[in-house]
């Protein structure tokens, strides 16, 4: 059994209130965690900024168990420019199928059994009117420039399992009841544009220097070597920061304290409220001309 597994997929949001309100409302999913830091990451979790930002986790269940949505929001910034890089993201749930066939959510296409809608920010996720077993969130799915270096990749250096590949696209995986990652060739070069997002996975602490040996002696990239994070109140944990050929982010964290961390919390739900109700960043960013657009 590969010690792997997947944890979370990173986006980056510019309205708390419109993207919760999605995620809670029309998707059916829960507030997790919700943490707010002062300064930027320094493994650019929230992206190459430095200024205050808040991180959200949710989902739809204990990350220990469910491949979760991480929400980060940084507060000077109103919104993002979306590349061709991120695909979208197939969630089996017959209750959120229900409501956006009801109308609760604008539909951009339909199917015989699925619909496509877009997250606040134009984040596709494509909603099945089935029920499985585990978790609802199968897979997500990301371009590929070259589909053959991409598996090169994929499964010759992380250590992926294929589960099937057509020429076209490749499904990866590091367990078969875990979340799959897919990739599409496009034909074309991959745009991550400034809204790109980051797939996260965790593996046994001692791994990950291993994991860094690897890539160095293979010369892939490396865009933050291994560092430790620090979360106020909660675990430390060990991250390194890997890029495909493709330039995909791809997160490894140490599995034991990455576990600590992500317990669920059960204030989550006031605190992410608290902090919305709190941020006054529109009001102080358009006395001093505005929040940028990046």
């Amino acid at each position: 059994m590969n010690s792997k597994r997947a944890l979370h997929f990173v986006f980056k949001v510019a309205n708390r209130n419109e993207t919760i309100d999605f995620y809670k409302r029309v998707l059916g999913m829960k507030v997790l965690r919700h943490e707010e830091f002062s300064e930027g990451c320094k493994a650019s979790c929230n992206g190459p900024y430095d200024g205050k930002w808040s991180k959200t986790m949710i989902g739809y269940g204990a990350e220990d168990s469910h491949f979760v949505i991480e929400l980060t929001y940084n507060y000077g910034v109103g919104g993002y420019q979306l590349g061709n890089d991120f695909q979208y993201i197939r969630i089996h749930n017959k209750a959120a199928y229900s409501r956006i066939i009801d109308g609760s959510w604008p539909i951009t296409s339909k199917e015989s059994d699925s619909v496509r809608v877009e997250a606040p920010g134009g984040y596709t996720y494509c909603v099945h009117n089935c029920d499985g077993d585990g978790d609802p969130v199968r897979m997500v799915a990301l371009a590929s420039s070259n589909l053959q270096r991409s598996i090169d990749y994929w499964a010759g250096k992380l250590g992926m399992t294929v589960v099937s590949s057509n020429g076209e696209e490749a499904v990866f995986s590091y367990s078969p009841n875990q979340c799959h990652l897919k990739l599409i060739s496009i034909h074309k070069a991959v745009d991550h544009a400034s809204a790109f997002g980051r797939i996260a996975f965790a593996c046994p602490s001692s791994q990950l220097p291993v994991l860094q040996n690897v890539m160095d002696a293979q010369k892939e990239t490396i865009l933050t070597r291994l560092v430790s994070l620090d979360t106020p109140g909660k675990a430390t944990v060990q991250v390194i920061i890997l890029a495909d050929p493709d330039g995909h982010e791809i997160c490894f964290v140490g599995d034991e304290a990455f576990r600590q961390l992500s317990q669920i919390d059960p204030k989550a739900d006031s605190l992410l409220q608290s902090a919305i109700n709190a941020d006054k960043s529109d009001e102080w960013f358009k006395k001093h001309g505005g929040k940028t657009t990046k």
